[in-house]
């Protein structure tokens, strides 16, 4: 088909949300993503099908092609003729390394279904439970392919009855993921099964994939699959059963249009009411209705400034129109409209409800804003969060103060692209801090990006985040304003620990500010064990902490209320010990004392009164450290294994968990993440280069007590603040 003709067939399909399939691939790192996108897209006449799978045509980045790895999610818009009738499939293809896991929470959010790839070999790994997690947070809708079939035939020389076993186990793996992670009403309704066509199988490298519902319309056998393989006939293989006509067959039959969808997903995503005006508008994805739609991902453009990813929900959006960003309480004014087609852009005159695009103008957006009309505001949808929390840090310094401004003005931009990224300046000690998931994270999207642009920096060695946290709950203790008219009397005690562990999970929310009754979060944190009349006083959760106001009949307290809470924000940021975050708090105002004269009782008053009285009732409520700990898996031969354990052991490390499995030893750890820098190169060379680990899940711990003190002291060193560990006095 001529891309002129795709082009026309694009504009067409927009307009029909039930011929429309938003789709993601979702998978660990190398296990052939983005090879098999580049066949979809080949298939779909977008690339010439020679080139598919060497070309590599969604990784647009230099550092992708090098590296050989997907860092960047990236969008596709195809045209596929299911029984005679055109559908629209807009594909995102998202990175597989932990470190770009960011990405794949925010495609998730624009996408409705999923196809998780698995490797036939390797099998369902960390990062494959990883991506099956954050895609059913969102209520998107999984199937399953298992790639890499070729090899189980040519190089493990397996026969029918062990591949079958092979599928099976996979099959029954992932279904336990969605068992485990799908809501009560999806967790049946969604588990993959081959014989529906729910699951598929091949090798995206060879161009084939196969379904069992294929197979008895094909007549395509098992035995035949397995003689093309050995015989080196694949290419006879992908003649008769493409893996575009398969895969994308299987897209248009068991992944939800829009119309479909958002019935169901808006409930998860959105905070607002489905039964207003604009929630029956989303539910019955009205192109006419009033705009609503989320922005998934800001990518910087060399001529456009940046393009913003959105979805659209309700309404539509056209070039000209002025649209209002809710996060940022800023008007924008659209400049251009556009549907992806790999690393091009086809510009359009409009984009409705149920479709993803391309929008030039955003230029206040941030991945995760909510756009509206400027006189139909809306509520926002929910935060976009990833499930790790960023956990090494560096700090940067330009090495010529001329390029301060760049360096900045770079860091901005950079954390509104990935909010995975946290950027924090240090006002004391001049530094540039900026978080991420691991080292590689920083690597490529900071340090790389920086050396591009032409800035040179100093970067310091990884610095690990910790956070503050108490260890009982403390008396209740009086802080007075410095002109001693305003008192407080406040005491701390730690979060129950359900209700930390379902902000962790992001059943309850880990931020919020409550301006009116939340009936849903009150029966929630009810359920979790939370006392009833603690959560009709609770007024904000910031970061994991709550303050609850417990006063009754106290003068004046309403209008200094938004000082409270800015004092109880202030302080939960940074710590009494050394500065980092606090979690797992409940701050409790039990009584207060206000001046009568509004003059008396101004942010230089209520304050330093606040802050003050939490960190000395933390202080008295054994305030310690949590150290993020990385619960890991090891793959190594057998025969290497006591190489692997003594590496963990030297570390701090805990074995969890140890089983073998054809040849190899599968190792599941967990080890400080201050530990695990150089991790993998040593675990290279004891192991011969033949072990590797991928990255489970990310926790917080109590630090030892005999660590306590020194890194308390070793934080604030570093920090530039006095040298001695805070006590209560």
């Amino acid at each position: 088909m001529a891309e002129k003709d795709i082009a026309e067939k694009i504009k067409d399909l927009m307009n029909k949300p039930d011929h429309i399939r938003n789709i993601g691939t979702i998978a660990h790192i190398d296990h052939g993503k983005t090879t098999f996108s580049d066949h979809l897209i080949a298939g779909a006449g977008m690339i010439s099908t020679e080139i598919a799978g060497q070309r590599r045509y969604l990784d647009t980045d230099d550092q992708e092609q090098e590296r050989g790895i997907t860092i960047w999610s990236a969008n596709a818009s195809m045209v596929h003729n299911c029984q005679g009738e055109d559908y629209l499939i807009n594909l995102i293809d998202t990175p597989g390394h932990v470190d770009f896991g960011g990405d794949v929470t925010r495609a998730m959010r624009a996408v409705d279904g999923a196809i998780v790839l698995v490797d036939a070999v390797e099998g369902v790994m960390p990062q494959t439970e990883t991506v099956i997690m954050q895609s059913l947070k969102d209520r998107v809708k999984p199937i399953l392919f298992i790639n890499k079939v070729d090899r189980l035939i040519r190089e493990l020389k397996l026969g029918p009855d062990q591949i079958q076993k092979t599928f099976e186990r996979i099959i029954r793996e992932v279904n336990m993921l969605i068992q485990k992670y799908g809501e009560k009403e999806y967790k049946d309704k969604w588990v993959v099964n081959v014989n529906d066509g729910s699951v598929s199988f091949g090798s995206a490298l060879r161009k084939w994939a196969i379904s069992i519902p294929y197979m008895q319309k094909s007549g395509i056998t098992f035995k035949e699959i397995i003689d093309a393989t050995n015989e080196n006939r694949q290419d006879e293989l992908a003649k008769k059963a493409p893996l575009y006509q398969v895969i994308l067959d299987i897209i248009v039959r068991h992944l939800p249009s829009p119309l479909e969808a958002q019935k169901y997903r808006l409930g998860k995503v959105w905070k607002g009411e489905l039964e207003s005006e604009i929630g029956k508008s989303m539910v019955s994805v009205e192109s006419k209705g009033h705009l609503i739609g989320v922005v998934t991902k800001m990518v910087p453009d060399p001529h456009a400034g940046y393009v913003a990813c959105a979805r659209i929900f309700s309404g539509s959006i056209k070039q000209g129109d002025e649209v209002y960003l809710v996060g940022q309480h800023k008007k924008n004014r659209i400049q251009q409209v556009s549907v992806y087609k790999g690393a091009k852009r086809i510009q359009v005159d409009e984009v409705s409800a149920g479709n993803i695009v391309g929008i030039v103008g955003l230029i206040d957006a941030f991945s995760g804003e909510t756009i509206c009309e400027p006189d139909y505001l809306v509520e926002p949808f929910e935060e976009i969060k990833h499930v790790f929390e960023p956990v090494v840090t560096k700090s940067l310094e330009p090495k010529d103060p001329k390029d301060l401004v760049k360096l900045i003005n770079f860091l901005k931009k950079l954390a509104r692209e990935d909010t995975t990224i946290q950027v924090k300046i240090n006002q004391e000690t001049g530094e540039y801090l900026v978080s991420g998931l691991g080292e590689l994270h920083l690597d490529a999207k900071v340090e790389r990006k920086l050396k591009e642009k032409g800035i040179e920096f100093e970067a310091s060695p990884p610095i690990v985040v910790y956070r503050e946290t108490i260890s009982k709950k403390s008396g209740v203790l009086e802080g007075k304003s410095p002109n001693k008219h305003n008192k407080f009397c406040i005491f701390v005690e730690p979060l129950e620990k359900k209700v930390l562990d379902a902000m962790k999970s992001g059943d309850v929310p880990s931020n919020i500010k409550l301006k009116k009754k939340n009936l849903q979060l009150q029966d929630k944190l009810s359920e979790l064990g939370m006392p009833v009349r603690e959560i009709k006083k609770l007024k904000l959760i910031h970061n994991k902490n709550m303050l609850v106001d417990q006063t009754k009949g106290v003068q004046y307290l309403n209008e200094v209320m938004e000082l409270i809470k800015e004092g109880f924000t202030n302080r939960m940021d940074e710590g009494p010990l050394t500065r980092e975050p606090c979690v797992g708090l409940k701050v409790i105002i039990t009584d207060s004392d206000l001046h009568e004269d509004p003059v008396h009782r101004g942010p230089g008053q209520i304050l330093p009164a606040i802050r003050r009285a939490i960190r000395a009732c933390m202080l008295g409520a054994d305030a310690t450290l949590l150290e993020p700990l990385q619960i890991i898996r090891i793959d190594v031969p057998t025969e290497m294994m006591g190489g692997a354990i003594k590496e963990v052991g030297n570390r701090r490390g805990k074995i969890l968990d140890m089983r073998e499995e054809r040849g190899m030893t599968i190792i599941k750890s967990k080890i400080p993440v201050s530990e695990m820098f150089g991790f993998n190169s040593s675990l290279k060379s004891t192991t011969g280069g033949k072990g590797f680990y991928s990255l489970i899940d990310v926790i917080f711990e109590r630090l030892p007590k005999q660590l306590r003190d020194q890194t308390i002291l070793k934080i604030r060193k570093r920090k530039g603040l006095s040298e001695h560990v805070p006590k209560l006095e």
